[in-house]
């Protein structure tokens, strides 16, 4: 009774911001996974945080009447800018060595002198590669890099690297306007609401962004599943019911999503949204997933290495920056 009358309320205006940031949400988390087969999941995630930062973090600062400490938040800030830089340097670098790794295959491998050309239907019968089926390339390898392009959905040999960095700032761009949007619908900044409504509490804007969030990632993949992009095969509702390969792995992440989006707007609501945002560390996490896991960067240059480990520095002194700028609500 208490929830139906509490979801009577005129309190439309809240609920509408709440909804809009599940939904940019839904398209940064869906570009980011496109993105992801481009530039890799550590570049990936380090531009769409530090944009999320950049653009979220100063959104979030002025929203909260700037109760964060300005000099150390706009610091940190700059250093999410600078790690956005470096990430985009470490994927010319990293591009630029797998190039030059796959320039040394058999012409029966490699179409032209562009490793842009390959063959997609290569089935490793190359002998100066010595590679057979049953035999695993070594990471870093020019058989690694034709290996693991053989297994992805989207075939990005041949793509432009600008495609990849375009979706990533998009991404970042969507990611740096969820937060924002569920400040204004728990703290109504812009008095949208009736006097006398009360604010929307940090768990019910949390349901009307997860729904939203939820419906519109359905109606996406739908879409997507008869009319996709990037030359993606077609398919079909029926064959993605049938089709259990990885889902469990799907569920785990969207349930981790949805678990750290929670804590970052509680802890948005008590110490300001601006210094929740230090939540994007997570490419710290990634990076190391795609390292050791994933074998990125394997046998790079020493230039992607200088790259890589001054992105990675840049944004751990950003995120102590952020963490120190929290300040208290009123």
């Amino acid at each position: 009774m208490i929830l139906l009358e509490f979801l009577m309320q005129d309190n439309w205006p809240s609920v509408l911001f709440a909804m809009a940031g599940g939904v940019v949400l839904s398209l940064g988390n869906l570009s980011a996974q496109y993105a992801w087969a481009f530039v890799g999941l550590s570049v990936t995630q380090v531009i769409t945080a530090s944009i999320t930062v950049v653009i979220g973090t100063t959104m979030n600062y002025f929203l909260d009447d700037k109760i964060n400490k300005a000099e150390i938040l706009f610091t940190g800030v700059g250093c999410f800018l600078a790690a956005v830089c470096l990430g985009s340097a470490v994927h010319a670098s990293n591009a630029a060595d797998n190039k030059e790794k796959l320039k040394n295959l058999p012409s029966g491998c490699i179409v032209g002198a562009e490793y842009a050309s390959f063959l997609h239907s290569y089935e490793w019968n190359c002998a100066d590669l010595e590679l057979k089926v049953s035999h695993k390339a070594k990471a870093g390898t020019a058989g690694f890099l034709i290996e693991l392009e053989n297994r992805r959905a989207i075939k990005v040999f041949g793509k432009s690297t600008l495609i990849g960095l375009a979706i990533a700032f998009f991404a970042g761009v969507s990611f740096s306007l969820f937060s924002p949007a569920f400040n204004l619908a728990t703290n109504d900044q812009w008095h949208t609401l009736k006097e006398g409504v009360p604010h929307l509490s940090v768990y019910t804007t949390f349901f009307y962004f997860s729904v939203s969030c939820f419906v519109l990632a359905i109606i996406l993949n739908i879409t997507f599943l008869y009319h996709p992009v990037l030359n993606l095969p077609r398919s079909s509702l029926k064959a993605y019911l049938r089709d259990w390969n990885g889902r469990g792995w799907a569920f785990l992440a969207g349930f981790l999503c949805g678990f750290g989006n929670g804590l970052q707007f509680m802890g948005g609501e008590a110490a300001g949204y601006a210094a929740a945002d230090a939540v994007q560390a997570l490419p710290l996490v990634s990076t190391f997933w795609a390292i050791l896991l994933f074998g990125e960067y394997r046998k790079s240059s020493r230039r992607t290495y200088i790259l890589l480990v001054s992105m990675l520095f840049m944004f751990i002194v950003a995120v102590g920056f952020l963490m120190a700028s929290s300040g208290h609500r009123k």
